[in-house]
C-alpha cells in the first residue's frame, strides 16, 4: 500500500501559551451539508490548538486537539453531505482526536471563531470535494447568444442567513433563517411564473453563504436584480411592518436602520468566516458603487417594491429606507433588501409562518419588480421586445395619488386620466390602471 497522502496544519491561531494549554471541552458538533462544501461546526468551551490532516483509503479527516476533551452530551452528527461518521479518540498528553469517515477526497479549510452575541469559541471544519468541478458560470459568449434569443430578466434571491447562522428568533421560537428560505423559494416560484423572467435563488437549502459571497453569486448568475429576503427583530416587541432598504454610502437612515444593518453585518461573525484570506478589494468595490446609475435603479426598484408591499399591510416607514448592508454592495446589479415583517412581533411572527400570507408577501414583491422592469426593461431581453404587444397596468398601493403614478410611469397626468376615465385625482387603493402609450389600442 502506498504511503498515506497527508495533508497537515498546525494552528495556534495567536493564542498565549496559557490559554492554548488550558483544558478545552468539546460540548456539541453541527454538520450543515451545503452546494460547495460540508461544513461541521464544533462548540469549545476555550480556544485550543489543534492538527488537521486527510488520509486515504479510506478516506478520512483526522482532528487532534491538544488539551482537549468530549462533553458529557456530546453527540456526534454524521452522514450528511460528505460526511459519512465521526469517531473519537484519546492522544495522549490529554488529547482528543476526532475522525470524519468521508465519502470522497476533500480539501479542508479550518479555522478559529472566538465568541460573538450567544455563540462561544467555535472550530469551524469546512469540506469541499476534492474534484469538484467549477460552478458554472454564464459567459460572454453565452451571453451573446440569449440576448440575440430574448434572454429572461434574472432576479436572484437571497435567502438571508443559514446554516450555523440561525438570524432572529420570534417569540414562539420561529428562526428567521427558515422563513426567509420560505419566502424567497414561494417568491422565485411566482418569478419563474411570469413571461421573460427568472429566479437564481442564491440559497436553496440550511446552509450559510458569507455575506460577499451572495452578491457575487448574483453577479456570476449575470442577475438583473438581486433581492435579499429578511425577517429581523429589534428590541421593542410592538414594532411591526414592512421595510424595504437600499446601500446608503452615507449611513443609516433611521436607528431603525443602524440597528438592523449592524445586526445583520455580524451573521459573517455568527456564521463563521476567516479573516485570515481578506485583502483590500472591498474600497474597489465602495468606489465602483459611486456609479450612479446601479444606486439610481435600486432606488427606482426599491420604491416600486415598497408600493407592492403597501397593498398586502402595513409597512413600517412610508419610504424606503437605507443602510450599509454590505449583501447590498454589488458594484453593478441593482440591489435591494427587503425585511418582509418583524418577526419579534407575536402577530408578524404568525403571519409569517402562514404559506397564504408568505405567498400574498411573495406576489407584492413580484408586483413591484413586475412594474419596474416594464418601465426599464433592460435592452436584449424578451420583456423589452414584447413589452409594446402587452398592456402595462400598476396596481394602485395606499398613499399613492393618481399625479404621482404618472410621475413614476413617465406619462401625462391627462393622458392617465383620459386612458382610465377618471376625471380627479383620487384613485381607490388595489385599482388597476392601464398606462397610456404601451400595449394595444
Amino acid at each position: 500500500m502506498s504511503r498515506p497522502l497527508r495533508r497537515m496544519l498546525s494552528v495556534f491561531a495567536g493564542l498565549s501559551l496559557a490559554g492554548a494549554l488550558s483544558a478545552a471541552e468539546v460540548s456539541a458538533v453541527r454538520v450543515w451539508d451545503g452546494p460547495e462544501v460540508t461544513r461541521a461546526v464544533f462548540d469549545l468551551s476555550g480556544p485550543v490548538e489543534y492538527t488537521v490532516f486527510t488520509l486515504d483509503n479510506p478516506n478520512r479527516l483526522v482532528l487532534d486537539l491538544q488539551a482537549s476533551k468530549l462533553g458529557p452530551a456530546f453527540e456526534p452528527e454524521s452522514d450528511k453531505g460528505l460526511v459519512q461518521g465521526l469517531r473519537s479518540g484519546k492522544l495522549e498528553k490529554d488529547g482528543l482526536r476526532l475522525v470524519f469517515d468521508l465519502g470522497a477526497k476533500v480539501k479542508p479549510r479550518t479555522f478559529l471563531l472566538d465568541p460573538a452575541e450567544d455563540k462561544g469559541h467555535r472550530l469551524v471544519v469546512d469540506m469541499q470535494a476534492a474534484d469538484k468541478p467549477a460552478e458554472p458560470v454564464r459567459t460572454m459568449a453565452s451571453l451573446s447568444m440569449t440576448s440575440a434569443l430574448d434572454r429572461k430578466i434574472v432576479v436572484a434571491v437571497d435567502a438571508g442567513h443559514g446554516g450555523e447562522d440561525p438570524g432572529a428568533k420570534g417569540p414562539s421560537g420561529t428562526w428567521e433563517k427558515n422563513i426567509t428560505l420560505s419566502v424567497a423559494r414561494e417568491l422565485a416560484k411566482q418569478i419563474n411564473a411570469e413571461p421573460g423572467f427568472e429566479a437564481y435563488l442564491v440559497r436553496d437549502g440550511d446552509y450559510f453563504i458569507p455575506l460577499a459571497d451572495r452578491y457575487k453569486k448574483a453577479r456570476k448568475a449575470q442577475a438583473d436584480l438581486f433581492i435579499s429576503i429578511h425577517a429581523d427583530a429589534f428590541h421593542k416587541s410592538t414594532v411591526a411592518g414592512a421595510s424595504v432598504f437600499m446601500l446608503s454610502q452615507r449611513g443609516a437612515s433611521s436607528e431603525a436602520a443602524r440597528w438592523l444593518a449592524s445586526k445583520e453585518n455580524q451573521s459573517d461573525l455568527v456564521g463563521g468566516v476567516s479573516l485570515e484570506d481578506k485583502d483590500n478589494t472591498l474600497a474597489a468595490v465602495l468606489l465602483d458603487l459611486a456609479q450612479s446609475a446601479t444606486l439610481k435603479a435600486s432606488s427606482d426598484v426599491a420604491n416600486s417594491v415598497l408600493s407592492g408591499l403597501k397593498r398586502v399591510g402595513k409597512t413600517h416607514k412610508p419610504q424606503v429606507e437605507q443602510a450599509n448592508f454590505v449583501v447590498l454592495r454589488s458594484p453593478d446589479v441593482p440591489s435591494i433588501l427587503v425585511e418582509t415583517a418583524f418577526i419579534s412581533n407575536p402577530t408578524e411572527e404568525k403571519k409569517l409562518n402562514d404559506p397564504n400570507y408568505r405567498r400574498r408577501l411573495a406576489g407584492a414583491i413580484v408586483d413591484g419588480v413586475r412594474d419596474y422592469f416594464q418601465t426599464q426593461p433592460p435592452p436584449g431581453t424578451w420583456l423589452a421586445a414584447n413589452i409594446s404587444a402587452r398592456p402595462r397596468e400598476h396596481v394602485v398601493a395606499r398613499g399613492e395619488t393618481l399625479s404621482q403614478i404618472a410621475v413614476r410611469h413617465g406619462v401625462g397626468l391627462s393622458e392617465l386620466r383620459q386612458a382610465n376615465g377618471i376625471r380627479g385625482d383620487l384613485v381607490q387603493v388595489g385599482a388597476r390602471l392601464r398606462i397610456p402609450g404601451m400595449g394595444p389600442g
